[in-house]
């Protein structure tokens, strides 16, 4: 009996540390799992919060650049421009704003280089016939409306037409600006894109829905903005703001109009 006590005590001796052991490695090997999956979560929260961080240093530059630019207006096409690229569209070196809340009679056109941050050019533009007077109030995308489009859209080649020398673009939200090409919806001279016009008439000429830019200033709006740059056209209209893709950015949707379009 003493011998079957004394191995019993043993047996339990001698089994305690084991169980020690195994307890400490268990947890050594969860703390590394820990953190492990920690370093993973920052590797994948750090780039995001340097996105934040930028977006914000870009808009806080170009709003101190531009401050009678709405500032929702400058977000909104941000907003829409970042979503975009994040989704397969290439990066551009500028960046067109028309602040169509804004009557024609200011200068409602910002043109920015993104990489400086900084101001390039600002200016009048014209709106389409049926978009409203001095106030532009009505858009669409239908083909003969005489109408402006609201959206994002993606500046593409430089010719000569009928208006000299004009820039072409195409529209990145269908519904809303991607009948663009098919209208002829492009960037060109007028001379009724004058302030002296607004003496007369209250408000400067109206074009059939392109961003018509005067002629002192044509050739450096097209020069910065051919070949790939964004150009943005911003107005409170609840459908859009609702529905648009870009500034709503759902990231399946935008991909696939960028495919489509050749981003």
């Amino acid at each position: 009996m003493m011998h079957t006590n004394n191995y019993g005590r043993d047996a339990t001796h001698t089994h305690q540390p084991v169980t020690l052991r195994g307890f400490f490695s268990a947890t050594l090997t969860l703390i590394r799992r820990l953190g492990l999956a920690m370093a993973a979560l920052g590797a994948v929260c750090a780039p995001a919060l340097a996105g934040q961080a930028n977006s914000q240093t870009l808009y806080n530059s170009l709003a101190h650049a531009a401050p009678e630019l709405n500032p929702q207006a400058l977000k909104s096409a941000l907003s829409a421009m970042q979503c975009a690229v994040a989704n397969g569209a290439h990066q551009a070196r500028h960046l067109a704003v028309i602040d169509y809340s804004q009557p024609s009679t200011a200068r409602r056109l910002w043109i920015f280089d993104l990489q400086k941050k900084k101001l390039v050019l600002r200016d009048l533009v014209a709106h389409g016939q049926k978009s409203g007077e001095n106030f532009a109030t009505q858009f669409s995308n239908r083909l003969g409306s005489y109408q402006s489009s609201l959206g994002l859209f993606r500046t593409q080649e430089s010719y000569q037409g009928t208006h000299g020398y004009s820039l072409r673009m195409d529209g990145l939200e269908p519904g809303f600006n991607d009948q663009a090409r098919d209208r002829a919806i492009v960037i060109h001279a007028a001379d009724y894109v004058n302030p002296l016009w607004s003496l007369r008439q209250g408000r400067i000429g109206r074009s059939q829905g392109c961003p018509a830019v005067r002629p002192q200033v044509a050739r450096q709006v097209i020069d910065k903005l051919k070949g790939g740059q964004f150009m943005f056209s911003w107005y409170p209209d609840p459908g859009w703001l609702k529905r648009s893709a870009y500034l709503n950015c759902q990231p399946q949707q935008v991909a696939s109009i960028l495919a489509t379009s050749g981003g």
